[in-house]
């Protein structure tokens, strides 16, 4: 199995070397954010739209699969 390397942007640059090497450059807290939500990459592009749980309609899965179909939208618009 290959393994993909984590985002240089999502690495946390602790000492002077990982700075230098862009570990951490360009990471935007989510928190920070009106919507909460940001438009960085935290997955290796291999990864990127693979969908890991698709809720059902049942019980609290229907709230969980609303809430993932407005997070879709608003990353639209970032």
């Amino acid at each position: 199995m290959l393994t993909e390397p984590v985002p240089l942007q999502i690495r946390n640059g602790v000492t002077g070397l990982m700075q230098e090497l862009h570990y951490g450059e360009g990471y935007q807290y989510a928190h920070d954010a009106e919507a909460k939500l940001t438009n960085m990459k935290c997955l290796p592009e291999s990864l990127e739209d693979r969908e890991y749980y698709v809720p059902t309609m049942q019980g609290n899965e229907a709230e969980v699969k609303e809430r993932l179909e407005q997070i879709k939208e608003l990353k639209k618009a970032l």
